[in-house]
């Protein structure tokens, strides 16, 4: 069994699944919109939502434990030859075949550049600005504890 560390880097399908995921279904739908619909695609997994383990790690890095349960919702389409999947959290079973049929068409080469550049780059680069800024204002609350010694008495 191959075992990668948490250090890898994520393939280029890791990242667009990721960015699909977060993404709000309405963006994905505005995106099939302004090209002309949705393609012809054929349902292989029903979108159904489930829960799933949600794991962390002491101090980030540690043990693992625990945290919690999350709802997440998943489909599995074929486009053009090509499998498509989708995982997010929630409920959203539209949202769930748009990513899964994104994802297909993102592994076809003739429109994997178009999609890249028209949709997944920028929300890539949104998400990346959120998450800086989230951090900037993390970094402005953080106190710093220090311990002073009076003397031998």
């Amino acid at each position: 069994m191959n075992d990668q560390s948490q250090s890898s880097p994520k393939t280029d399908r890791q990242i667009w699944m990721a960015v699909l995921a977060r993404a709000e279904a309405k963006v994905l739908h505005d995106y099939f919109e302004a090209h002309g619909g949705l393609p012809v695609f054929q349902i292989m997994k029903p979108a159904e939502t489930g829960t799933v383990m949600l794991e962390g790690r002491a101090g980030g890095s540690g043990r693992r434990f625990n945290a919690g349960e999350a709802t997440m919702t998943r489909c599995v389409v074929r486009l053009e030859g090509q499998l498509g999947f989708s995982y997010a959290l929630g409920r959203d079973k539209h949202k769930a075949v748009l990513a899964a049929v994104l994802d297909a068409a993102l592994q076809d080469t003739a429109q994997h550049d178009q999609i890249m550049r028209e949709l997944i780059t920028p929300l890539l680069q949104q998400h990346n600005e959120a998450k800086l800024e989230a951090s900037r204002k993390a970094a402005a609350t953080k106190v710093e504890f220090f311990t002073l010694v009076r003397g031998d008495g």
